[in-house]
């Protein structure tokens, strides 16, 4: 079994568990709430994955960012995105320099902002 694996399990009951009762489920509830409250249950857990960073406690961090995925595959659900979208784009970065990342996209935000 593969990191994907997971990752696309945990997609499909994030997709089925959306449309449950959202005074059962924690994830239909967010989906109820909306993409405010989706986005800033990110905010919260990237705060506090920067917490746990900070206090440099490894079983505080692997469980924030856990947490933090977690709200992030349910902003993608939010957005009709797939964990498969993302991992894709990680895949055409990989063997990029960071630097040179940056650069494309800078470039390429430019050449839009021309053509407009």
């Amino acid at each position: 079994m593969t990191s994907q694996d997971t990752l696309m399990r945990l997609h499909a009951v994030i997709e089925t568990r959306r449309q449950g009762d959202p005074d059962k489920s924690y994830v239909a509830r967010l989906f109820h709430k909306g993409t405010d409250a989706i986005l800033k249950k990110i905010g919260e857990e990237a705060t506090e994955t920067v917490m746990a960073g900070k206090d440099g406690d490894r079983q505080k961090i692997v469980y924030e960012v856990a947490d933090l995925w977690f709200h992030s595959m349910i902003a993608l659900a939010q957005f009709g995105l797939s964990p498969a979208e993302v991992l894709a784009e990680l895949e055409r970065r990989e063997g990029l320099s960071g630097l040179e990342e940056f650069a494309a996209r800078k470039a390429q935000v430019r050449e839009q902002q021309e053509g407009s």
